[in-house]
């Protein structure tokens, strides 16, 4: 199966609470490349890339991780560019 990319907006109360950082952190345990930033309306985006089962993972991982600050979370699925050699916080 081709590496797909999937861009995710996460909204609620998810900047200023290590996010970003939880984020890279559950990233280091799955087989994915991408980013994470703070969006100037307060939400964080998260472009991955990845075999569908490691993303699939890794959304639940980072999700179970900050469920208590997650309110929503947008989704766009998409084929991998391969732009990525790794995981990391953007600004």
């Amino acid at each position: 199966m081709a590496p797909e990319r999937r861009d995710i907006w996460f909204s609620g109360t998810v900047q200023g609470v290590g996010f970003r950082y939880t984020a890279c952190r559950v990233a280091g345990r799955h087989d994915v490349t991408g980013y994470v930033r703070n969006l100037p309306d307060g939400r964080v985006e998260c472009i991955v890339e990845g075999e569908h089962g490691e993303i699939d993972d890794f959304v639940t991982d980072l999700s179970e991780a900050m469920r208590g600050y997650i309110r929503d979370r947008d989704e766009q699925h998409g084929t991998a560019e391969g732009q990525f050699s790794g995981f990391g916080v953007r600004r």
